[in-house]
């Protein structure tokens, strides 16, 4: 049975996919992710299939008002959806749709009839539990928060109009909006998994049925592999430094990070890694370290906490190593996730990015460092996000769906 899993965006919107896949293919399923080029190096690396989608991935760094979000987003998406239908071909047996590619995924599951299953890295469905993930952590009340998810669904279905009235038009399918569509799947009970754990949002008890949270998918790593040998050096020659990295975020802006970041770190007495990231963090010193892309399951049981965006990747992986964080949160869903890990004991209060100081820094990292309740904290979410497979809940709905 093949499976084409379509994703797309920055990294840590398509590498959770990979371990997902290697998962399924390990299950004996044919796996394909459906990406842009620049991740056919990780597909293959899970080993699995791989098929181009166009467009690049987004450029989220260097975009944080809401209206200059949806310019990008909306001429992302464009570009994307002009080579869509080509992700699946008659020999797709199942399609499983990212929170990005969905919107564009229900038409090709139209036209051929393919079956599909979402596998979601946000919630994104209205619940009075949390407004919508890209308004922030700060609850408006219970209807408020329905309200304003159903607005945000709008607004998504605006960001895709041009992109699907262009694929409509390729598959031969009568004219219909992205609401209309996207309605139509909800009426449906369209089914969706949502890998991320329930230690950082439990399932919205008014969440409707075929709405399910699976836990984390974790990026592929290759077995036996290990850390650069100057990282391991590093790591043992002096106590458990703080990494600090920005992802994909803040590209640009890596000279004044690097000095903010170098000038916190020795205010507050400790060693540090900078993950060069988008934005090109870099630094020289006995107390520095400056590294490219390390795996955060190799590197972070080794630190004493992370500097980082709130991206849903990274803060799901200093979960899962049990180390406590300073979340920098820059756009789009970073302060949800990032109110999340404050909320649970495992960070401190998010310092917004545009806020940030070296000084302001420094005291987050004394705090996080020095007082025991946020490594507490982190540690009693590791043995939740350590109880979840999500990979594996995967698996078993996925049989549920082909069998049936």
């Amino acid at each position: 049975m093949r499976i084409v899993i379509a994703a797309a965006g920055s990294r840590g919107d398509v590498a959770p996919y990979t371990g997902l896949g290697a998962e399924l293919r390990r299950a004996g399923y044919d796996v394909t992710l459906a990406a842009t080029d620049t991740f056919a190096p990780l597909a293959h690396e899970a080993g699995l299939g791989f098929r181009g989608l166009p467009a690049g991935p987004r450029a989220r760094g260097d975009v944080t008002g809401g209206r200059g979000l949806m310019r990008a987003a909306s001429a992302f998406v464009t570009e994307l959806g002009q080579g869509f239908a080509d992700a699946v071909d008659a020999d797709t047996d199942l399609l499983l749709l990212s929170t990005t590619t969905a919107p564009l995924g229900w038409h090709l599951t139209e036209a051929t009839g393919t079956p599909s299953l979402g596998v979601y890295l946000q919630p994104t469905a209205p619940t009075g539990d949390f407004p919508p993930v890209v308004t922030g952590a700060r609850s408006l009340g219970r209807h408020a928060n329905r309200a304003a998810g159903r607005f945000s669904l709008r607004m998504a279905d605006r960001v895709y109009g041009q992109a699907v009235a262009q694929l409509r038009r390729r598959l031969a399918l009568p004219p219909a909006t992205p609401a209309e569509v996207r309605r139509r799947q909800e009426r449906a009970n369209w089914p969706v998994l949502h890998g991320f754990s329930t230690a950082l949002v439990p399932r919205p008890s008014d969440w409707r049925p075929g709405l399910d949270v699976a836990g984390t998918w974790w990026p592929h790593l290759t077995p036996g592999a290990r850390l650069p040998s100057r990282v391991a050096d590093f790591l043992s020659a002096g106590r458990r430094p703080v990494l600090v990295g920005f992802g994909s975020m803040a590209s640009g802006e890596g000279e004044r990070l690097s000095e903010i970041a170098v000038r916190a770190l020795r205010l507050a007495g400790l060693r540090g890694i900078l993950q060069a990231g988008s934005a090109g963090l870099a630094a020289d010193g006995d107390d520095v370290l400056t590294v490219g892309d390390v795996p955060h399951a190799l590197l972070f049981p080794r630190l004493a906490a992370v500097v980082h965006h709130g991206g849903a990747g990274t803060s799901a992986a200093a979960l899962r190593a049990g180390v406590p964080a300073v979340t920098v949160p820059v756009a789009a869903d970073q302060p949800f996730w990032a109110g999340r890990l404050s909320a649970l004991g495992a960070a401190t209060d998010p310092i917004p990015f545009r806020s940030l100081t070296a000084e302001r820094l420094a005291d987050s990292l004394r705090r996080v460092v020095g007082q025991r309740t946020y490594s507490r904290g982190a540690a009693r979410a590791a043995q939740h996000v350590a109880a979840e497979n999500g990979s594996r809940r995967t698996v078993e709905t996925v049989r549920r769906l082909t069998d049936g």
